[in-house]
């Protein structure tokens, strides 16, 4: 584990800053499961607040900028897929004129 922190730390100062933009996209994307969970416990019920979607794609969008820098066309397909369905879901929401209840 050491070894492979030695070697993050010899990249270049550009790869340095995609391998942050990494981490931090999926540090966005991540928190969205705590975000809905901690929703969730405070509605009593099952609840995907608004911000859940916005979490996703921050952290989708952040990924498939990084996935593109990559190269890597598995995870390219995968996060633009996603992003796709993201905004679609908000698009759902702000057509409905959802009005988040407050989480108690």
């Amino acid at each position: 584990m050491n070894e492979m922190f030695q070697e993050w730390l010899a990249l270049p100062a550009g790869e340095l800053i995609w391998l942050a933009v990494g981490f931090g996209g999926q540090a966005i994307f991540a928190s969205r499961f705590l975000y809905q969970w901690i929703a969730s416990e405070r509605a009593g019920r099952s609840h995907i607040p608004r911000a859940f979607w916005y979490l996703s794609l921050g952290g989708g969008l952040t990924l498939l900028s990084y996935a593109i820098h990559r190269g890597d066309p598995v995870f390219i397909l995968g996060q633009m897929t996603g992003s796709i369905i993201y905004v679609r879901n908000l698009i759902l929401l702000r057509r409905r004129g959802h009005a988040e209840s407050p989480a108690r």
